[in-house]
C-alpha cells in the first residue's frame, strides 16, 4: 500500500461518517464555549491597575533569607528585566516574599523566567514589581497543543468532539459553577444542574443524537442523582467538615464568610464523579449498540445481559481508578501517618481521611448505580422495533 492510499485509507477511517447534525452540534457547542469564555464572571478586579509581564531573572539576594531547618523565611531581592507589556525593558528590583509554607514559597536563581506584578504610581511609573511565581504558561499551553494534536490524529472526527467536549467542560465549570459558588447559590444544586448539562453535551457529542447517545445520558442523570440523594443523606450523621478542602478558611478569610463549605464539598462530590459516570454510562451503551448491530435479532433480556456483562467488567476496574485518583493528592498525607506510627482507627477518624474515603464510596455507589440502568434503559431502546410507516 503506498503513502497516498495509507492516507486515503486514515482520513476515511478516522473523518469518515461525519453527518451535518453532528457537525452542527460541534460548532454549536464551540461557539458556546467561545462566548462562555468571553462573559465576565462578575467578580473581576476593575479597579486592578496592576500591569502583569514576564520577567528575566537578572541577578538575586539572598541576604534577607533565613533558614530554619527545611522552611525559608524573609524575602528575596531579585533584578529583573520585564520581557513584555508596556514596561518592557525596565531592570529593576522586585520582591519574593516567604511565608514558610513550602506549597507557596519559591527561590529564584539568574536565568528563571517569573511572573512579576508592576504596580505604578499615578504617573505612570512603576513603584514597585512583585513576583508571583516561575512562568509556567508557555510549557502548558504546549502540552494542551500537544494533547489536542494527539486527539485529533489518532482520534479524527472522535478526537475533535472529544477536544470540544474538553474545552466546554473546563470554560463552563470557571465561568458558570465557580462563580455560581461564590454569589451564595445554593452549591449542591448548582452543581448538579451543571453536571446535567455536562452530561447532555459530552454524552451526545461522542455518541451522537443516537439511541446510544440518549441512554448514555439518562444513565448518567440517574447515577448522579442517585449518589446525590445517598450522600444528602448521609452528610448529616457523617459529620462532614468542608473545611478539609484546601484553600477553604483563605476563602472564608477573604470575605465569604457566608459560604457554606459543606454543601460546596458535597457539590464537589458530585462533580468529580460525573466523568467516571459518564465514562461508565457510555462504555455500556455504545458496547451494547455494537452488539445490537451485529446481532439485530437479540431480544430485550439477551441486550440486558449483554449490557450487565459489559458494565460488570468496566465497574470493576473503573471504582479502582477513582480509588487512585482521589487518593493520590492525599499520598503525603498518608505518609506522615505511616512515619508517626498513628493508628490506623485513628487515621480513617481524621476528617481528612474520612472525606476522602465519602468523597470515594459516593463516586463508587454511582457506578453501582448507573451500570445495570443504563443498561436496561439500553436493552429497551435498542429492542423497540420501529413503527410501521403509514
Amino acid at each position: 500500500m503506498d503513502v497516498s492510499r495509507a492516507v486515503g485509507a486514515y482520513f476515511r477511517h478516522a473523518w469518515g461518517g461525519i453527518g451535518r447534525r453532528k457537525a452542527v452540534f460541534v460548532a454549536v457547542t464551540m461557539l458556546v464555549a467561545a462566548l462562555l469564555a468571553l462573559v465576565p464572571t462578575g467578580f473581576e478586579r476593575m479597579d486592578d491597575a496592576s500591569v502583569r509581564s514576564r520577567a528575566r531573572i537578572v541577578k538575586t539576594f539572598d541576604g534577607g533569607v533565613r533558614n530554619y531547618g527545611v522552611i525559608m523565611q524573609g524575602e528575596q531581592i531579585a533584578l529583573v528585566r520585564v520581557l513584555d507589556g508596556p514596561y518592557r525593558g525596565l531592570e529593576a528590583e522586585a520582591n519574593n516574599i516567604l511565608y514558610g509554607k513550602g506549597d507557596l514559597d519559591k527561590m529564584y536563581r539568574p536565568g528563571d523566567t517569573a511572573l512579576v506584578v508592576i504596580d505604578p504610581r499615578e504617573d505612570g511609573s512603576p513603584a514597585a514589581l512583585t513576583l508571583v511565581d516561575h512562568w509556567r504558561i508557555d510549557l502548558e499551553l504546549a502540552l494542551v497543543g500537544v494533547f489536542f494534536l494527539l486527539l485529533l490524529l489518532y482520534g479524527g472526527w472522535t478526537g475533535l468532539k472529544t477536544m470540544t467536549a474538553f474545552l466546554f467542560t473546563a470554560i463552563a465549570v470557571w465561568k458558570m459553577l465557580i462563580p455560581a459558588f461564590l454569589a451564595g447559590i445554593e452549591p449542591v444544586a448548582a452543581s448538579l444542574g451543571l453536571v446535567a448539562l455536562l452530561s447532555a453535551v459530552i454524552c451526545y457529542l461522542v455518541a451522537g443524537f443516537t439511541r446510544a447517545g440518549t441512554a448514555a445520558f439518562l444513565g448518567s442523570l440517574w447515577g448522579t442523582a442517585m449518589s446525590a440523594a445517598v450522600a444528602l443523606a448521609l452528610a448529616g450523621p457523617y459529620r462532614l467538615n468542608g473545611a478539609v478542602r484546601p484553600f477553604s478558611e483563605t476563602l472564608r478569610f477573604g470575605g465569604f464568610e457566608n459560604l457554606d463549605l459543606t454543601a460546596i464539598f458535597l457539590a464537589g462530590t458530585f462533580l468529580a464523579s460525573s466523568g467516571a459516570i459518564m465514562d461508565l454510562a457510555i462504555d455500556v451503551a455504545v458496547a451494547m449498540e455494537e452488539v445490537h448491530k451485529k446481532r439485530p435479532e437479540l431480544k430485550f433480556a439477551e441486550l440486558v445481559a449483554s449490557g450487565f456483562t459489559v458494565g460488570r467488567k468496566v465497574y470493576g476496574t473503573m471504582t479502582t481508578t477513582l480509588l487512585l485518583a482521589y487518593t493520590g493528592g492525599f499520598t503525603s498525607l498518608l505518609m506522615v501517618f505511616m512515619a508517626q506510627g498513628i493508628p490506623i482507627e485513628n487515621m480513617f477518624t481524621m476528617s481528612y481521611v474520612s472525606s476522602e474515603l465519602f468523597h470515594t464510596m459516593i463516586g463508587s455507589l454511582g457506578l453501582v448505580f448507573i451500570a445495570p440502568f443504563t443498561a436496561v434503559l439500553a436493552a429497551a431502546l435498542f429492542s423497540r422495533k420501529p413503527r410501521p410507516a403509514a
